[in-house]
């Protein structure tokens, strides 16, 4: 099973060390989303054939890769680095570190490790298309040769993310919008062409309408990669998590709502706040990322409409 570290959370950016101890411990547990089913994941190199890590800032994790190579486990990176505004992206490092230490990846484990993702676009008056075209190429320019892909994806305004920017556009006075299909699509092509120029293919996450001409559809969780990675066959059937996903099977060990990068785009947060309450009352020896108890105290639902005082306490009796 290929085991995604994850694309509901930043594990390696804020909670490596407690990967690298249930790593050593050979498991982990978590609760389906959608079940609440408390499940026991086998991290032992037998039963994993690699890792895809997910993440906007890789630096506490770096020291962490060599142990995890020299016990036997492949891995890629999935790596967001898109060098937007603070308004739409408060908590997120430097662009020039996160090229600094993707190059560093690249250099130690080779280029096709790392995956470059300029996801999600946003489209605003302080991202406007002239700013995409100009930001994609120096970013471009800046990673030609740490990495041979790039993954794109347009923001998908789901109600929280629409919550969440007319929030930041309220706050810091700019206008955000959903271009047409058309226009996203002249832009995909323009940016495929750019890639192209930089010695990197590009493909799309579970947006089909976007596929123009020489982009490719994105196997983000991608089973022929690592196994290019580990020098040996892995084969994973195509079984995306959503409509027109393009991943292999695997199985993801994140939470929602646990990552305090503050991305006012992001799908797997609905409240900052809590998110960042979460992340401070993290046990990093538990079996759990977070356990079901510290999230049935702590849910997204309770923290919207209690006060402050109230969901400190719910969240100091869910951590034990």
């Amino acid at each position: 099973m290929i085991i995604s570290v994850s694309y509901k959370t930043d594990i390696p950016a804020f909670y490596g060390s407690w990967f690298m101890n249930r790593l050593r411990a050979g498991y982990c547990k978590m609760v389906n989303p959608y079940g609440h089913q408390i499940m026991r994941v086998s991290l032992e190199p037998a039963e994993v054939d690699g890792f895809v890590f997910w993440t906007r800032n890789i630096a506490p994790f770096i020291p962490h890769l060599s142990e995890i190579k020299s016990r036997g486990y492949p891995f890629m990176v999935q790596y967001g680095n898109t060098a937007y505004p603070k308004a739409l992206e408060s908590c997120v490092v430097d662009a020039r570190r996160g090229i600094e230490r993707m190059r560093r990846i690249g250099g130690e484990y080779g280029p096709r490790v790392a995956v470059w993702r300029y996801d999600p676009i946003v489209i605003s008056s302080l991202t406007p298309i002239e700013f995409h075209l100009a930001n994609f190429e120096w970013l471009c320019s800046e990673l030609r040769g740490a990495t041979d892909e790039v993954v794109i994806s347009f923001m998908q305004v789901y109600e929280k993310t629409r919550r969440n920017l007319n929030g930041s556009a309220k706050t810091f006075g700019f206008q955000w919008s959903d271009p047409t299909i058309e226009g996203k699509r002249q832009l995909a092509g323009q940016l495929v062409a750019i890639a192209r120029a930089h010695d990197m293919r590009l493909s799309v996450c579970s947006q089909w309408d976007y596929l123009v001409e020489g982009a490719q559809d994105a196997h983000c969780i991608d089973a022929g990669r690592l196994a290019d990675i580990a020098g040996r066959p892995i084969l994973a059937p195509l079984h995306g998590g959503r409509k027109q996903c393009g991943c292999h099977a695997s199985r993801d060990i994140g939470e929602y709502d646990t990552c305090p990068h503050g991305c006012v785009y992001c799908y797997a947060v609905n409240n900052h706040a809590l998110a960042q309450r979460r992340f401070k009352a993290h046990d990093p020896e538990s079996e759990f990322l977070f356990p079901p108890t510290f999230l049935t105290a702590v849910g997204a639902g309770e923290t919207l409409n209690k006060p402050r005082t109230k969901q400190l306490l719910l969240f100091g009796n869910g951590t034990g």
